[in-house]
Formats: structure tokens, C-alpha cells, sequence
């Protein structure tokens, strides 16, 4: 996988046995010619390889992370593969980035985060028609410190004694409007 242009994957290595069971598909790989015409499709990548005996076949892939210096690596144990599947491996080391894999938690990182949301190019504001605006009147402010109770007609202050509202809300109560 190319990051701004710059093949991740500097070196492939592949370490098999030459007699093991095990390496017989890294065997044929390799001496059916998959491996020559491999590196010539990634001219960018270094390939190794190295006979170790008694030992389970792997391929290793080394990332570049930052300038020239090596990275990161990554292995893969090809032990009882078909060649084919041999180079699906090797596909698969050139394709990946090196970074190691980590679980997103959070989909954005930051200090000050946005209560609208993330854009997305999914947000199709623009294409909306325009919404109407009313302004409204603010309502009258009522006084507080005084209570009116208005019954057909008659106004009787709070303040007065309680005598005087109770008769009223037994006269409201008699005319069926309270």
C-alpha cells in the first residue's frame, strides 16, 4: 500500500526449510518461478530469502514509518500452504500500511469537540428549500403582586379579606363558569 505516493513495504523475507514437510508449498513457490515474477510487479521492495531447516516456513514483511528507517514488521506463518495461497500472503504484506491495527473508539480525536456533529458528505443542506421565519411578540408581562379574580363581571381584589373569595368561588361555582 502506497502512502502519499511511498510504498510502505521496504523488505519481504521468506525463511522455509529445504526439507521439511511444512515448506513444501514456499518450496514450489519459489522454484515454479511465482517469487521472481512477484518482485518484478514490486520493483520498490526488497525480497530475502533463507533456508532454515527444522523450522516452520514464515514470510515477514518490514514497513518503512517514518524517513528510512525500518519500522514496524509483520509475519505471517505459511506452514502446509499451497503456493498459490503463498503469493496471497505476500500480496497481502505489499497492501497493508505497517501501522499497527488498533480499535477506534471514538470516531474523531479531540480537545474541543463540535456539538454539530462530524461532517459527513452525506449532509445535503443546501439542496434543502429555505424555511419561513415568523417573528413573534413577546407576551405581556403580567404583574405578580396583585391577584384579579373576575367573576361575571365584578372584580374582587386578593388582598381583601377571605370571606369575600370564598363567596365569589361559590358564586362561580353556582353559574358553572369557574
Amino acid at each position: 500500500m502506497a502512502t502519499r505516493g511511498i510504498t510502505q513495504l521496504l523488505k519481504l523475507r521468506i525463511v522455509y526449510s529445504d526439507w521439511g514437510g511444512s515448506s513444501r508449498g514456499v518450496r514450489d513457490f519459489i522454484q515454479e518461478g511465482h517469487l521472481v515474477a512477484w518482485a518484478t510487479a514490486h520493483p520498490d521492495t526488497e525480497v530475502h530469502v533463507k533456508k532454515r531447516n527444522a523450522r516452520h516456513p514464515i514470510v515477514e514483511g518490514h514497513y518503512l514509518t517514518s524517513g528510512l528507517k525500518i519500522g514496524n514488521t509483520h509475519q505471517v506463518c505459511v506452514k502446509n500452504i499451497e503456493a498459490d495461497k503463498v503469493k496471497e500472503v505476500c500480496d497481502m504484506l505489499a497492501n497493508r500500511s505497517g501501522r499497527k491495527i488498533t480499535k477506534i473508539v471514538c470516531p474523531v480525536l479531540t480537545d474541543t469537540p463540535s456539538i454539530q456533529g462530524i461532517w459527513t458528505p452525506y449532509l445535503t443542506l443546501h439542496h434543502e428549500p429555505a424555511f419561513s421565519m415568523t417573528m413573534v411578540e413577546p407576551p405581556e408581562i403580567i404583574d405578580t403582586t396583585t391577584t384579579t379574580l373576575v367573576i361575571d363581571g365584578d372584580e374582587e381584589d386578593d388582598d381583601e379579606d377571605d370571606e369575600s373569595s370564598e363567596d365569589g368561588q361559590e358564586q362561580a361555582m353556582a353559574t358553572g363558569s369557574g
